[in-house]
């Protein structure tokens, strides 16, 4: 039986399990005069024993899980010669060629590994009833237990709510650590590449050029890793980005919230919402094919010779457009829930609404207006499909907006394409640029936490 088919039958488990003690614990208060004498409600009783019925039992799997593949592992080459597992030169790759032969995807005339095979499907069968069986006795035994303990002065709320703090402190935990283990991977590898190359010559390099010779009579043996043109690249087209998408994501925001009727807001808002829904490959192919060469042709027309077909406007312009919902949802949202009485107070002391709009109602939903500046600047610096159909992938330091640029994210997509060994610089830059990308986005974080914090002690 499969992991999914068995979650099935340990859910079906507790489903009866909360079914059966909810049932039982209505009976329980009717023979003793009422549900005012359970301690919970029927519900918790129910929960209580689902939860006992279900928990044990998945812990149980996940351990399973864990445990059962190397015990296997173990146990299949125990049978094999060390004399016969030396002829593969690698002990993984025999082992993932027994595997092969007992699901029937290699064939073979190998005694040895015919009969490794056979072991293996045997431990394979076996575990699989196993697991089943002690999965669905120790859930059965659960329901068992939390039945035979139900009682009118049973805590079920209390324990059924301790169950689900501890789980969502887990929650908690398992988020933190993920975060410490991305940044921590990401920080192992960057140092390895710092030790290969020297970091002022990451910063401060002005050329991009991550080509590492595979002989070392070959040319650019060494490549060069100066990151220069990537930041350049990467900081004109959020800035061309958020030049399009703040202004007019905020004014869409003001008049929603501030002047629009209730019909218009209505049909307007939603429509703005939809751009959030487009495929960002959707806006890279409308930037390859309807922005960049109109952008080129009219830049020609009035003596742009030099432009290029692939530029950072071009990239900048649609981007700008593809996060204006950002700007505008949440700006209207935060616009929308500053107090009336505010603005009433604005309006009495003689106030215009324009007046009261920007004297008013935007110091106010500063905050909120700074977060989702923040959020559009953060989705700008991390596109990458509009910057490589629309601005190209070379690394030029210009800042003509009609040249064609490149940015960190699709520097580090590049790096990582296709079979990579992690052991050459080429390969190791990227990580090197997810730190510093890493480290430029915290520091925008820092900054708009500090505003947020200081206009919000003004207006709580």
């Amino acid at each position: 039986m499969t992991t999914p088919m068995l979650m099935t039958v340990i859910a079906v488990i507790a489903i009866s399990g909360f079914f059966i003690a909810r049932a039982r614990s209505i009976k329980l208060a009717d023979t003793a005069g009422g549900l005012s004498k359970l301690h919970s409600r029927p519900n918790y009783y129910g929960s209580y024993v689902a939860i006992l019925a279900a928990i044990p039992a998945l812990v149980l799997l996940l351990l399973w899980q864990a445990v059962e593949p190397n015990l296997i592992h173990s146990l299949v080459m125990a049978q094999i010669s060390d004399s016969y597992a030396t002829q593969f030169g690698n002990a993984d790759l025999l082992y993932s060629q027994i595997g092969n032969v007992a699901r029937g995807i290699t064939q073979t005339d190998d005694a040895v590994l015919l009969a490794a095979a056979d072991h293996y499907q045997m431990l394979n069968q076996l575990g699989t009833t196993l697991r089943f069986t002690a999965m669905t006795s120790l859930a059965l035994a659960g329901l068992a237990f939390g039945w035979r303990s139900l009682r009118l002065r049973l805590r079920a709320r209390n324990r059924v709510e301790n169950v689900m703090q501890a789980f969502l402190l887990l929650c908690s935990t398992l988020a933190i650590l993920t975060t410490l283990g991305i940044v921590l991977s990401v920080l192992f590898e960057a140092l390895r590449f710092f030790q290969m190359i020297p970091v002022t010559e990451f910063i401060f390099g002005t050329e991009w050029s991550p080509q590492i010779a595979l002989r070392a009579d070959q040319q650019a043996a060494s490549g060069s890793f100066g990151a220069i043109p990537l930041f350049t690249g990467t900081l004109m087209i959020s800035f061309i980005a958020m030049c399009i998408a703040a202004p007019v994501g905020l004014m869409s925001a003001i008049y929603l919230a501030e002047y629009a009727s209730p019909r218009v807001r209505g049909v307007v808002k939603p429509i703005l919402e939809i751009l959030a829904g487009i495929p960002t490959v959707v806006y890279g192919f409308f930037a390859a094919l309807v922005a960049a060469p109109f952008i080129r042709d009219v830049a020609q027309a009035i003596g742009f010779s030099s432009a290029s077909s692939e530029s950072a406007l071009a990239a900048g312009a649609v981007m700008g457009i593809m996060i204006i919902p950002f700007v505008s949802s949440l700006s209207d949202d935060v616009i929308t829930a500053v107090p009336q009485s505010l603005r009433d107070g604005s309006y009495g002391l003689g106030a215009t609404p324009s007046e009261t709009v920007r004297k008013v109602v935007l110091p106010a939903a500063l905050p909120g207006i700074v977060g989702g500046l923040l959020l559009a600047v953060s989705r700008a610096i991390g596109e990458t499909m509009i910057v490589v159909m629309a601005a190209g992938l070379s690394a030029n330091l210009t800042a003509n907006p009609l040249d064609s640029v490149t940015t960190v994210t699709v520097q580090i997509v590049t790096l990582l394409v296709g079979d990579q060994e992690f052991d050459s610089p080429k390969t190791l830059a990227a990580f090197a640029l997810g730190l510093t990308l890493f480290v430029v986005t915290l520091a925008l974080n820092v900054i708009a936490l500090n505003i947020v914090k200081k206009y919000r002690e003004q207006y709580d």
